[in-house]
C-alpha cells in the first residue's frame, strides 16, 4: 500500500457486518505493557494517573478477540441490541482494509457505565499489511464524530497490557488512561484490563 493513499471512511448499516468480520484482528503479543500509579519510570509515559512501561516478552504469540468463545462480529447481535450502535468501514481503492464499531445507550453494555452521555469504541480492527498508515486514526476520529453528534462528553475504549501497539495508539490520538483492573479476566490471569477515555467536547 502506497504512503500517500486516500481512506475512504463510510457509515455501513449493521447487517454488512459478516463483510466487517472478515477484517483480521489478530495482532502478536510481543511486549507487555507495565503499568505503575503516579511515580516515574525510566523511559515510561505519564497516561492520566498512570505511567506506562513495556518490556519485551522472550516467547511471543499470536492473539486473536474474533476466536474467543462468544466474541467476534457476527455473535454481538446475540449479545445486545444493536440499535444505537454505528459501524464504519475504511477502503483504500475500493479494498476493505479496516472497520470500527461505536455504541452508546445500550444498557447491556456495562461498560457504559448506565451514562448517557458516554459511548464507547466497541472494536477497531486493521487489515495487518495496512496498520501504521493512518487508517485506524481516520476511524476513530469517524467514531469520536458519531458519538458527539449524538451529545456524548466523552469515548472510552477498553484494552488490555497484552497490546502494546493498541495502548500507544489510544495515547496518541488523546485518551487517557483512567482505570485499570488486574483481575478482569480470570481466564487470562496476566492480563490487565485498561479503560481509556477521550473528551470529545
Amino acid at each position: 500500500m502506497s504512503p500517500g493513499m486516500t481512506i475512504e471512511i463510510a457509515e455501513e448499516p449493521m447487517t454488512a457486518l459478516a463483510e466487517y468480520a472478515r477484517i483480521p484482528i489478530v495482532f502478536t503479543v510481543d511486549r507487555l505493557v507495565d503499568v505503575t500509579a503516579g511515580g516515574s519510570v525510566a523511559g515510561g509515559s505519564g497516561a492520566g494517573g498512570f505511567v506506562l512501561s513495556e518490556r519485551r516478552l522472550e516467547f511471543t504469540h499470536e492473539k486473536d478477540y474474533d476466536a474467543l468463545d462468544g466474541e467476534g462480529p457476527l455473535l454481538w447481535s446475540k449479545r445486545f441490541d444493536l440499535s444505537h450502535w454505528a459501524l464504519f468501514t475504511a477502503r483504500v481503492g475500493g479494498r476493505l482494509v479496516g472497520g470500527a464499531t461505536v455504541a452508546f445507550d445500550t444498557p447491556d453494555l456495562t461498560l457504559l457505565e448506565g451514562r448517557g452521555d458516554l459511548a464507547i469504541l466497541w472494536d477497531i480492527r486493521v487489515a495487518p499489511d495496512a496498520r501504521g498508515r493512518g487508517v485506524g486514526s481516520a476511524l476513530l476520529e469517524k467514531a469520536a464524530e458519531w458519538a458527539r453528534m449524538r451529545g456524548c462528553g466523552e469515548l472510552m475504549v477498553e484494552t488490555q497490557n497484552t497490546n502494546a501497539n493498541a495502548c500507544r495508539f489510544y495515547e496518541r490520538n488523546g485518551f487517557e488512561l483512567r482505570t485499570i483492573d488486574r483481575a478482569a479476566y480470570p481466564e487470562f490471569p496476566g492480563e490487565i484490563q485498561l479503560l481509556w477515555y477521550k473528551d470529545l467536547d
